[in-house]
């Protein structure tokens, strides 16, 4: 596509990859429809095409490009549950409810994947998993998260540090939970071939089309755009923090949070060395360091969240020193993309799904787990209207709560930098621990080892010895211990013998032997 067909999306990776599609006109005519969504991003897209496909009359509308904002620009993990975690949930609304919660949860993942595999969209490249590693040997509570999840339904593996490091080839990892029904996807070519499908099924979609005015009173809303007006039953209001100048009551509820995403130069067969799982991976609870494999050897790795928006080159920087911090062996990584994304968090980190007032519906609040539960949004919204289902009363619980404003955002920055500290400080305590282990297990084995070689040498001198007293064998005891000599036994007593010294003759001996030859000399000198 040409640049300025791309340039709503920013420099990403997945603006860069993105399949054709139609730029859509604004609307120009006034229209009359059963019901009017406002918002395309990828909860407006799913309850667009479902309204649709029941085949009530159903019109959207966009403010710029479908799915520009944090739709088309996250990172592309498709997970279940929410941003609040399970105990959270659990001690808010008690176990069965969570429960039926995560159960919704995983009914909007799965939602996507078959999505993409009856429309047959193309470009989308699921994989499959998600690792939730940990940066700290908290192996209690990592095996009571584990349990939980269990108990709740999920589909997972809890991995041990060796089975991590085995793949994720890093030593600041330990324990991780696979996910094993998750997926990666690229999220704006999904959103377009969600369009795609709905306008088949019979809905009509209008791009650079904002809605300047809501009137919600009355059986049949009036909604005011720059060119036109439209008039529906229903209005579902599908957005985050762009709902200010519309719905401002819905955008004080939130707390806007920006993240920064880049993707490398490809790096070719050394990224495989160092990843080798090729699904989504995290290893935080924070909006930091999420990454997966895309393009075959490119890292794409978004973090470092702000309560503001902010140049994305300004991280490039402090993104890829993440990365090296992890996978040294990478080196010095190049960033050919880089962007930023600004998505909105709940106080209750908990999706806003419901009914407003008679008529106007609300899928909003994302963060954090958005590409799953959009998805369940929009289904939730259309069987609602459709049908009258009762399923989103389960989101009553997590009313509208104001965000707290400025202060609000202050709150979150200053908590976000708490966590990261924190965070920082558990993982530094536990590579300590973890080489206190190592070296208490060396020092062990040095010490068995020591404790080995020690009882050899006593078992050595322990020994029984046989020979002389001077510990020398006798030379003629040993030939005849040597039954396969050749020597016969008698010739080798004489050779025995013959290397023995001869002794000196005892001293008078010598003197008779003097006196007889001196006899003679005497006698014949007479």
């Amino acid at each position: 596509m040409s640049d300025p067909d791309t340039a709503a999306y920013g420099e990403s990776w997945y603006a860069a990859t993105m399949v054709d599609a139609p730029v859509r006109p604004p609307l120009s005519l006034d229209l009359d429809v059963d019901v009017c969504v406002i918002g395309g991003g990828l909860a407006g897209l799913t309850a667009a095409r479902e309204v649709a496909r029941s085949g009530w009359s159903v019109v959207l509308l966009e403010a710029g490009r479908l799915a520009a904002g944090a739709s088309g620009r996250n990172t592309g993990f498709v997970l279940p549950g929410f941003g609040a975690n399970a105990d959270r949930l659990i001690a808010r609304i008690g176990f069965e409810r969570t429960k039926d919660l995560w159960t919704l949860s995983q009914a909007g993942l799965d939602y996507v994947r078959n999505a993409i595999r009856a429309d047959g969209a193309k470009d989308i490249d699921p994989e499959s998993g998600w690792l939730y590693v940990s940066k700290t040997d908290n192996n209690d509570e990592f095996l009571g998260y584990v349990g939980l999840l269990g108990e709740l339904g999920c589909e997972i593996e809890g991995w041990p540090t060796e089975r991590v490091r085995a793949v994720l080839r890093s030593e600041r990892y330990f324990n991780a939970i696979n996910y094993l029904r998750a997926i990666a996807i690229h999220p704006l070519n999904y959103a377009l071939a969600l369009a795609a499908a709905a306008e088949r099924d019979g809905a009509r979609i209008f791009e650079n089309t904002p809605a300047i005015a809501l009137d919600p009173t009355g059986v049949r809303k009036r909604i005011v755009t720059p060119g036109a007006r439209l008039r529906a039953n229903h209005v579902v209001l599908c957005g985050n923090v762009q709902l200010g100048k519309l719905m401002p009551r819905v955008a004080a509820t939130l707390v806007p949070v920006t993240t920064y995403v880049i993707t490398t130069a490809p790096l070719g067969e050394c990224l495989a060395e160092a990843v080798g799982y090729r699904g989504a991976v995290s290893d935080t609870d924070l909006a930091d360091n999420h990454y997966r494999i895309v393009g075959g050897d490119r890292l794409m790795l978004s973090g470092r969240s702000t309560a503001w928006v902010r140049e994305p080159r300004r991280y490039v920087r402090a993104l890829t020193g993440d990365i090296k911090k992890t996978y040294p062996q990478l080196g010095d990584v190049e960033v050919d993309y880089a962007w930023a994304g600004t998505l909105g968090i709940t106080v209750h980190r908990m999706p806003q799904i419901g009914e407003l007032g008679p008529g106007v519906w609300l899928a909003s609040g994302f963060g954090g787990h958005g590409l799953n539960t959009t998805a369940m949004a929009g289904n939730i919204i259309a069987r609602a209207i459709v049908e009258g289902d009762q399923t989103w009363r389960q989101f009553t619980p997590f009313e509208l709560v104001w965000a707290g404003g400025i202060g609000g955002r202050v709150a979150a920055q200053a908590r976000v930098w708490m966590k990261r500290l924190r965070a920082a400080i558990e993982e530094r305590r536990a590579k300590a621990r973890e080489s206190a282990r190592r070296q208490a297990r060396e020092a062990e084995i040095a010490k068995q080892i020591a404790q080995e070689s020690m009882t050899e040498r006593e078992t050595v001198r322990d020994l029984p010895v046989q020979g002389t007293a001077a510990g020398v064998p006798d030379p003629q005891h040993a030939f005849a211990a040597s039954p396969g000599s050749i020597i016969p036994p008698v010739a080798r007593d004489d050779a025995a013998r013959r290397r023995e010294p001869e002794s000196e003759p005892p001293p008078d001996a010598a003197a008779a032997r003097r006196r007889k030859r001196r006899k003679p000399r005497e006698a014949a000198k007479t």
